[in-house]
């Protein structure tokens, strides 16, 4: 059955005249009269007394009319829920954040300023690397990014200019961790010789941190025998496969919790191998809403 066929059937409902009900749903008499007659032989009734002045409906029709009523009347509940469901939706400030700092520290720092409930996620953050976060910015796709900051970024210097304003919301370290031996030494430890290299799970050169850990390592003039196996730009994949046992990986200290699947993590190296980094948000400096603008009054102050 079609909807049409329904608002036909209100209409003719209403006005008790096929003429009037045909001019309110914009077609033609003859149209609109087959449409009814359509009507009535889906519901194998015959719905209308088509022989009294005004038009009036028989016992099916009555029934019929019931129906309809009831059927618009949820559905313009249900797109007034819908419309009420969007409109709250697009009220959220959108964040797009990397997907380390959204599983270990988005939630508890967003539940603390309180303002969870007046942010929004996007879901396709977790498919940007590196320097697309400040493009989604610049195009729309995001309020605010939520990202690791350090000096050796390539592009960080796009924060410099006019564009960006950012906050400093904590601050975080890079460690160097593998699984544990029989006796919780280090399976692998830094910094490894050039006949026995230490195997790493490397973090990819278009993300956020490995820039970071190349240009700590060069200041601190820490010299690191190192064979990398494989580069993710994702923590958790480094994780994951860290805990595997298949080599040594730098991972953000909140990601270094005892986690019972696999083996536990252990230092591979003391801190001197430890990168700070700086956890940001960051917005385009013109504000595209007042809203964005007061959320961020309330987190700097």
């Amino acid at each position: 059955m079609e909807v049409r066929w329904l608002e036909d059937f209100l209409a003719l409902v209403r006005t008790r005249h096929f003429s009037r009900a045909a001019e309110l749903q914009h077609v033609s008499q003859p149209t609109f009269s087959r449409r009814i007659k359509l009507l009535e032989e889906a519901m194998g009734s015959t719905l209308i007394n088509r022989q009294t002045l005004p038009l009036s409906l028989t016992p099916a029709g009555e029934v019929f009319r019931e129906l309809c009523e009831r059927i618009t009347r949820d559905v313009r509940d249900t797109k007034d829920r819908i419309a009420a469901l969007e409109a709250e939706a697009s009220a959220r400030i959108s964040v797009g954040s990397t997907q380390g700092l959204f599983s270990h520290f988005y939630q508890g720092w967003a539940t603390d300023a309180g303002i969870a409930e007046r942010l929004q996620l996007n879901l396709k953050a977790t498919n940007w690397v590196g320097e697309q976060f400040l493009e989604a910015l610049e195009g729309g796709d995001c309020d605010l990014v939520l990202c690791y900051w350090h000096p050796d970024l390539p592009w960080g210097d796009r924060l410099n200019g006019d564009n960006f304003e950012w906050l400093v919301l904590a601050r975080e370290s890079l460690v160097p961790v593998s699984v544990s031996d029989d006796r919780g030494h280090p399976r692998f430890s830094l910094p490894g010789s050039p006949e026995q290299p230490v195997p790493l799970i490397a973090y990819h050169n278009r993300g956020f941190l490995q820039s970071a850990i190349e240009g700590h390592l060069a200041r601190q003039k820490l010299t690191a025998n190192l064979l990398p196996l494989n580069e993710n730009t994702q923590s958790a994949s480094i994780k994951a496969l860290v805990k595997q046992g298949f080599g040594m990986g730098w991972l953000p200290q909140r990601m270094t919790e005892k986690s019972e699947q696999f083996g536990s993590l252990v230092r591979a190296g003391d801190e001197r191998w430890d990168v700070p980094l700086e956890i940001r948000l960051i917005r385009l400096r013109d504000a595209r809403s007042d809203d964005l603008l007061n959320l961020w009054k309330q987190l700097e102050e």
